[in-house]
């Protein structure tokens, strides 16, 4: 609600390319600047974007930034903030529904799981010098725009310890109406890719990949080690 309220009220909206057109009806009069990035594909560069914010953030009282997901993950929020902040304007952060909740919450597989499911660790997929960088340091991991690398994530999964039958997860156009889900094992993630290609997709890896009715049970009463529900 808080973000409708912004979009409603905003002169400028700079948008991202995975955002729902249909938001665009929450501030019909504003002016709708694209900076889209996407993977292997078009994409504004950050010094660009950068520039704008600044731009139209001196020449309007509002300007909205408007992200495909959560800013605060892999969204280039500190380089944003940074260069707006450097420029005397106040920020308001607002916070969104990034790939990997929408992906759990689409598919009802929790990222978190009492007892088993302790951890989760979110890494792009590829590190900024295009290399493909993979470990095991959660009961969860996700990977973010991992769509065209699902063999070679396969092969540094099992290369850095993942049981073949480690159960896998791809969403692409999480959160969407016309998402696409498969439901494999790490071994298996290479099959996925002809379903997946071109689209932007998130890879999760191991307690929150798998299906709820045949996840490991917990035993015996509560224990205390793990937070209540609502924490």
């Amino acid at each position: 609600m808080r973000g409708a309220q912004r979009l409603a009220g905003a002169q400028v909206v700079l948008v991202d390319a995975l955002t729902d057109p249909a938001l665009r009806a929450l501030a019909p009069d504003a002016q709708w600047i694209d900076v889209g990035k996407r993977g292997f594909a078009h994409a504004t560069g950050q010094a660009a974007i950068n520039a704008l914010l600044v731009e139209q953030a001196g020449l309007h009282p509002r300007v909205a930034r408007l992200k495909g997901g959560d800013p605060s993950i892999f969204g280039r929020l500190e380089e944003e903030l940074q260069a707006v902040q450097a420029a005397g304007h106040a920020v308001e952060v607002i916070p969104g529904i990034s790939a990997a909740q929408a992906a759990a919450a689409q598919t009802a597989r929790p990222l978190t799981r009492r007892g088993h499911g302790r951890s989760v660790s979110l890494s792009t997929a590829m590190t900024q010098l295009g290399r493909l960088q993979v470990g095991r340091s959660a009961d969860t991991e996700v990977f973010y725009m991992a769509g065209r690398q699902l063999p070679a994530l396969a092969a540094q999964l099992l290369a850095a310890g993942w049981p073949a039958a480690t159960p896998a997860l791809v969403v692409s156009r999480a959160g969407w109406p016309d998402a696409r889900v498969s439901t494999l094992t790490v071994a298996d993630l290479p099959t996925a890719a002809g379903l997946h290609a071109g689209r932007p997709a998130v890879v999760t890896v191991g307690a929150g990949a798998a299906d709820g009715r045949c996840a490991a049970p917990v035993d015996g009463p509560d224990d205390g080690t793990d937070p209540p529900s609502d924490a």
